[in-house]
């Protein structure tokens, strides 16, 4: 008998979540999915980061290729073009592959979809991009990412801060 009266004494107690406990469980559940998915977009900006500066260093070795065959660095009117196929004006490369020096048949974009830009005078370059914003300048997240600081006596704000270092 005293194992029957426990039980429903239990039972008789235990009606089920409150309508404060529940909202408390929701909150605190929201509260950890705010630091969960801030960490997560913060990791995948940097992984962003990280790819556009392995990517502009292929684009250096394949420029650096471009300057052994050719003797100078396509100039800033031929772009990264220049390495899918054959520049026409400009300076003329005689030795220039038939398939290019880019495997396929434009040159790759950074993470966000955009065109990497590219500076050169035929004997140096630079390759950049605009960031996530795709527009020159910014802070943070919205930061241009330079393969070389600018030349540039005090970059602006923003630029220069993700330099890639050659790995």
């Amino acid at each position: 008998m005293e194992k029957n009266f426990f039980e429903k004494t239990i039972a008789q107690n235990q009606k089920g979540f409150s309508l404060i406990e529940i909202l408390i469980a929701l909150t605190l559940l929201a509260l950890a999915g705010t630091f969960v998915v801030g960490k997560f977009l913060e990791n995948l900006h940097e992984g962003q980061v990280n790819s556009t500066k392995i990517q502009m260093s292929n684009l250096e070795g394949r420029l650096k290729e471009f300057r052994r065959k050719c003797g100078f660095y396509p100039m800033t009117e031929q772009g990264l073009e220049a390495l899918v196929t054959k520049p026409s004006g400009g300076r003329e490369c005689k030795d220039y592959p038939q398939s290019g020096f880019i495997d396929g048949d434009a040159v790759p974009k950074d993470p966000w979809d955009h065109d990497f830009m590219y500076e050169s005078d035929g004997k140096t370059f630079n390759i950049y991009s605009y960031g996530q914003d795709g527009e020159a300048g910014g802070e943070g997240t919205d930061a241009d990412i330079y393969l070389k600081a600018p030349a540039k006596s005090a970059p602006a704000a923003g630029q220069g801060n993700n330099e890639a270092t050659p790995q």
